[in-house]
Formats: C-alpha cells, sequence, structure tokens
C-alpha cells in the first residue's frame, strides 16, 4: 500500500532507493558516548558505529560535520586545496605576531626548568605619558625662570631652578627605567608582572585558575592599540587581577585564550614554525 501523503508506490521507479537512504533516520547520541567514551553494547551492534567513524553522527568534538558513507560508514570531511587556501596563514593578516624564540634575561630568572615560554610584554608607551609631560613642562618653565633670575643678577635662585629641573629629570628617567623593567610575561603554566628596580616584584596567576579574562579599551586606548587587562580567579586573594596598558591587547588576548583552552595547538603550531625555519636555514 502506498503512502497516502506521498508519491504512488513505483517499484520501477530509478530514485526510489536514493529517497529511501536520503529519508533514512539518522541515530544522534551524546558525543561523550561514542567509541572510547562508554561500553554501551547497542553501539557495538551497529555497523555505521565501527572505527571507519567517529562513533556518532552529526558533528565531531572538534566541531566539523562528519559524512555518512553507506559503504564506509562515517568519514571524516575532506576538504580540497582551494578551500584550505584561504587557511593559510600567507593569504590572510596574522592576528597573532610571531614570538621572540628565547626569553629575555630579565625574564629568564623567574622560568622554571619545565615550562614553556610564550613571550613578554613592556607596557605601552602611553604608561610614560605623565612623566614625559612634566619633564615637558618643567623644561620649558624652569628654562624660562632660569633666564628670568639670571637677567635679575639673583645668581642663588638661578641654582635652585637648575637643581629642581635636573631633580625633575632624575625622576622621569627613574620611572621610564621602571616601565623598561616592568614586564607581562605568558607561559604555558602562568601569566606574570614583574616590576620593580630596587625592590623587585613578582606576581603570578597559573592559568588552570583563571575563571574568567577580559580586556578593556578607552577610546584613547582604541586610537592608540593599548587597554586594561582584568583576571578573575577561582580563589579570593590575588596575586594579581588587573595590569594596565598593555599593548595590542585583542593580540595578547588571543594569546592568552589559546593557551588555556588549545595549548595543544599552540605546541603544533610551534613546532611546525621552528621546523620551517630550520629547514629554511639549511
Amino acid at each position: 500500500m502506498g503512502n497516502p501523503s506521498g508519491p504512488p508506490f513505483d517499484p520501477d521507479d530509478p530514485d526510489r532507493e536514493r529517497r529511501e537512504r536520503d529519508t533514512e533516520h539518522i541515530p544522534r547520541i551524546d558525543p561523550d558516548d561514542g567509541p572510547g567514551h562508554g561500553d554501551d553494547p547497542s553501539l557495538s551492534d551497529d555497523p555505521t558505529f565501527g572505527d571507519d567513524g567517529p562513533g556518532y553522527a552529526g558533528e565531531g568534538r572538534s566541531g566539523r560535520a562528519w559524512i555518512r558513507d553507506p559503504e564506509a560508514g562515517y568519514q571524516p570531511p575532506q576538504f580540497s586545496e582551494d578551500e584550505l587556501a584561504g587557511l593559510r596563514v600567507e593569504d590572510v593578516p596574522r592576528r597573532v605576531l610571531p614570538l621572540d624564540d628565547e626569553p629575555s634575561s630579565l625574564t629568564a630568572r623567574y622560568l622554571f626548568p619545565t615550562e614553556r615560554y610564550r613571550g613578554e610584554w613592556k607596557r605601552h608607551w602611553i604608561h610614560l605619558s605623565t612623566p614625559i609631560i612634566i619633564g615637558v613642562a618643567a623644561t620649558f618653565v624652569l628654562g624660562y625662570l632660569s633666564g628670568f633670575l639670571a637677567g635679575r643678577n639673583v645668581g642663588a635662585l638661578t641654582t635652585v631652578a637648575v637643581l629642581l629641573w635636573f631633580a625633575v629629570m632624575a625622576w622621569v628617567a627613574w620611572r621610564v627605567a621602571d616601565w623598561w623593567y616592568d614586564r607581562f610575561i605568558l607561559t604555558n603554566k602562568r601569566v606574570m608582572v614583574v616590576n620593580g628596580i630596587v625592590t623587585r616584584k613578582v606576581a603570578m596567576m597559573p592559568l588552570a585558575r583563571v575563571t574568567d579574562m577580559k580586556y578593556e579599551q578607552t577610546p584613547a586606548g582604541r586610537a592608540l592599540n593599548y587597554g586594561t587587562f582584568v583576571l578573575e580567579s577561582a580563589g579570593q586573594d590575588q596575586a594579581l587581577r588587573e595590569i594596565k596598558n598593555l599593548p595590542n591587547p585583542n593580540e595578547l588576548y588571543l594569546r592568552v585564550v589559546e593557551e588555556m583552552y588549545e595549548p595543544q595547538a599552540v605546541e603544533a603550531r610551534l613546532t611546525k614554525q621552528a621546523e620551517e625555519a630550520a629547514e629554511d636555514g639549511a
């Protein structure tokens, strides 16, 4: 008896087998219940859930769709060279800049042997805006004052003005040196902030304890490409939470997030880059 809601049954219809195959029910189960994730005997009896497929219909754990082949079972999708061309690094703008291979001597002393260095960043030059403005203003004001006092033959006050200018310049130099030694460091285990010239301060947070991370950019930060990072931890007492005036915040955000969620991908990419560099140098 034919289906009253569809076309009449025709045993000689050449498209009948294709329509039945296209409308065949495809089971969907939890990805975690696939092969290697459980001992459900109902799956082992299904020939489509064998070694040739991922163990379930739909999308794999990587988020890509699997293709059901009536003869070979479920197969991973196949991509042509043209489809993959747009994903190659040389064909698209780089969102993550290359890293230095080795940490600086300033950073290396704070790394233990088994962790892998991912990068270090000085704060954006905007961090020096206040001392630079003060230094420039002091130069103009005290320079004019020294000339004015020298014309009045007031040698003692002129000397005071010059000494005051030297004091301001020394403070500016101190702030610039402090900026130079202030580093934000990322490894595969933790994030660190190291600062201080006379009194060194080292604050760190394990990546495993970071529960939330965001960065904020003011209009000036968007124009000059800097931002403030805010790290949330599972613990109450945090060694570091807010890091201001970090350069390239989007790039840095991608690096930290990738290190938190896809450490194997980072390691594979860096290994491939090292191999390509070795081949180019050979």
